[in-house]
């Protein structure tokens, strides 16, 4: 099951970007199924953190 995110609990996208390359970095460049979902998730993630930061400087 997909993670929900409350806005209000969002990890800084920074934070989550490193989790990212840390996963490719472990994955040597290819990602197991597993992985995968967990990338996507985290860009999921990503990407609302930034729309948070972006909203948050507006």
């Amino acid at each position: 099951m997909p993670p929900t995110f409350d806005r209000r609990c969002l990890r800084p996208a920074d934070v989550v970007n490193a989790e990212i390359r840390s996963l490719w970095e472990r994955s040597d460049g290819r990602l197991s199924p597993e992985e995968e979902e967990r990338y996507h998730w985290l860009l999921v993630e990503w990407a609302a953190a930034v729309r948070q930061d972006t909203a948050q400087a507006a």
